[in-house]
């Protein structure tokens, strides 16, 4: 057994290392919060924007466009597949990177053209360890998701897939349902008539007849790529606050380890303490009997 001097090391060395963790609990907490906010306020901005394309596409004579356009005139062996791959730029939240990472080496071994758009460190670092050629990355992005962050990253690859450089862009985020970090992939260019379908908004803002000017056609020029930058912030959003939810649970659980450390710790030292004063009193009492014997 330690002696007391090294068991009480030990304690005061895992009681600072519990209040860091403690304090980075706190930290994820507040930023969870703030982050949860600021996406809330955008939604109605985002819904708003689904419901007129929505609209647009039910009004109108049909038409043709490139934001719509899912056969691209290619095989599937000519088709460029591009993957923006969403990871922390820190550690110490579970298995939060390695979940995404994981998604996106089965994803990318899908195709045979890919190229990788990156956010956050923890993931370029990762693919720049095995080989992958990294053809994008948006710095600071992971830590720090605002909407002109978004717009910069949706004007980029809008760009991409109007020159055909790209023929499909997905998405590989973090999503969190009931507090529970789930890996998903979407599917962000070309968009699906589908997606688009009637909603309780659309119920509410019901228009028997629609006039777009200039035409459909350019409004939907305007309107996508703006769809494109909020959902961007979504998936931003949400896997920055899955990152924070999956520190917090590992931070809480560091604490909680920690406790029960320090409670061991502490018995130990005790059964330590007590042992050296029996020992004490056992040298003591020895000392006097053979005083006695002496006289």
């Amino acid at each position: 057994m330690a002696n007391m001097r090294e068991i009480k090391e030990r304690i005061v060395s895992i009681r600072d290392i519990m209040k860091i963790t403690n304090a980075m609990y706190l930290i994820s907490s507040s930023k969870l919060k703030k982050a949860r906010a600021a996406l809330e306020r955008t939604e109605p901005y985002s819904d708003s924007i689904q419901y007129t394309i929505h609209h647009i596409l039910k009004h109108s004579e049909p038409f043709e466009h490139p934001f719509f356009d899912n056969g691209r005139n290619k095989s599937e062996d000519e088709k460029m597949y591009g993957y923006i791959v969403i990871t922390g730029d820190k550690g110490l939240c579970g298995a939060y990177n390695h979940n995404i990472i994981k998604l996106a080496e089965a994803e990318l071994a899908k195709h045979k053209n890919t190229t990788l758009f990156m956010v956050g460190s923890v993931g370029r670092a990762y693919f720049e360890r095995t080989g992958r050629n990294i053809d994008l990355e948006w710095l600071y992005t992971a830590q720090d998701p605002k909407l002109y962050r978004a717009r910069r990253m949706a004007e980029t690859v809008t760009e991409l897939f109007l020159a055909g450089r790209l023929d499909e862009l997905r998405v590989i985020y973090t999503d969190m349902e009931k507090n529970v970090e789930i890996p998903r992939v979407i599917k962000l260019l070309p968009l699906d008539k589908e997606d688009f379908a009637e909603t309780d908004m659309a119920e509410e803002n019901r228009h028997d007849i629609a006039v777009f000017k200039p035409s459909p056609e350019e409004v939907i020029d305007t309107l996508v790529p703006n769809f494109i930058k909020g959902a961007l912030f979504g998936v931003l959003t949400e896997s920055f606050c899955s990152e924070q939810n999956a520190r917090m649970t590992a931070m809480d659980s560091a604490t909680t380890s920690a406790k029960e450390m320090i409670a061991q710790l502490t018995l130990d030292y005790n059964r330590a303490r007590q042992a050296a004063i029996t020992q004490e009193i056992t040298e003591i009492v020895g000392g006097a009997r053979s005083q006695r014997k002496k006289t």
